[in-house]
């Protein structure tokens, strides 16, 4: 089923050094390995949206340098349109300094470069295509007014809109409360909230019920190696995690966001969609990178079929 996803986000280039462990404060770790990985949340996501199903236009902004010029080429070969990708002459393309530990948990600095460029005018050229998206994708790596005059002009369209609160930042309700589906993790609900995310479900529901009552419809919490709680209406489930040997957790976040989008575009109802996202994080998290570990469809799709 035809699926039209507009990302509004950024891009990145992922330096990424795999560690015995993450340093702590004044300690240098050696021996470790390093490799280049295209990234940002963004673009992680357009990936992962284009890779699932979906047919994706991203609303970005990369330098005028190597590293944005090989952003783009990816893009390309994943079929996503960069019609509204532009380049600035004036700021470095984003990049992420990433440590990757033997649990493969991780520790991330990131340089935001063009990212902290994109402007109110990069979203209405983009009018059109979120316009006429079934699903509109956001983060907070760039500007939150940007991202915010993203969501007002998908609302004014009847777009579903999707927000991934990340990297974590206070929100007011007059954004939140334009959110189709808010998708925070633990951390990122107590800060918007201010109650401690634990293992029980009664204090999962009582943070997602706090952001309904901030306006959001749908609040999806992913847990991780836990999987997603999901809140809405009458419904309150926890959707288990599918058990993987994680080899990189980068990007699982950005990969659920982009297979939920196209899930939901396609019309699934929200459990299935988000197992169909939990299948995709799963299978993300078993290869180093952030878009390197996007999984394609045929992959998800046999991964769900060996799990039923």
């Amino acid at each position: 089923m035809d699926s039209r996803i507009v990302v509004v986000g950024s891009v990145n280039t992922d330096m990424i050094i795999q560690a015995e462990r993450i340093p702590r404060p004044g300690e240098t770790v050696i021996g470790g390995e390093f490799s280049i990985a295209a990234g940002g949340k963004g673009a992680n996501q357009a990936v992962a949206a284009a890779r699932a199903g979906g047919r994706v236009t991203l609303v970005a902004c990369v330098g005028d340098d190597v590293f944005g010029r090989q952003s783009l080429d990816g893009f390309a070969r994943d079929g996503i349109d960069i019609t509204h990708v532009r380049t600035d002459t004036d700021a470095p393309s984003g990049v992420a300094l990433i440590v990757v530990d033997d649990g493969g948990e991780n520790s991330i600095a990131v340089a935001s470069g063009a990212n902290a460029r994109l402007t109110l005018d990069d979203v209405l050229a983009a009018r059109d295509a979120i316009a006429s998206a079934d699903v509109l994708v956001t983060q907070l790596e760039t500007p939150l007014a940007t991202v915010r005059a993203a969501v007002e002009l998908a609302v004014e369209h009847d777009v579903r809109v999707i927000l991934n609160p990340a990297p974590a930042r206070p929100l007011g309700k007059r954004i939140l409360r334009l959110v189709s589906v808010l998708t925070p993790n633990e951390t990122e609900a107590e800060l918007l909230t201010g109650i401690e995310v634990a293992d029980d479900a009664a204090a999962l529901a009582a943070a997602a019920e706090r952001l309904h009552a901030l306006g959001v419809q749908t609040v999806v919490l992913t847990l991780g190696s836990r999987g997603a709680f999901v809140f809405g209406g009458h419904q309150r489930e926890l959707l288990p995690a599918f058990d993987v040997t994680p080899v990189d957790t980068t990007a699982a976040g950005d990969v659920f966001n982009g297979a939920l989008a196209v899930a939901l575009a396609e019309g699934k109802a929200l459990s299935d969609a988000v197992r169909f996202a939990n299948a995709a994080a799963a299978l993300a998290v078993t290869t180093l990178g952030a878009q390197p570990s996007a999984p394609r469809r045929e992959a998800i799709e046999q991964f769900l079929s060996r799990m039923s």
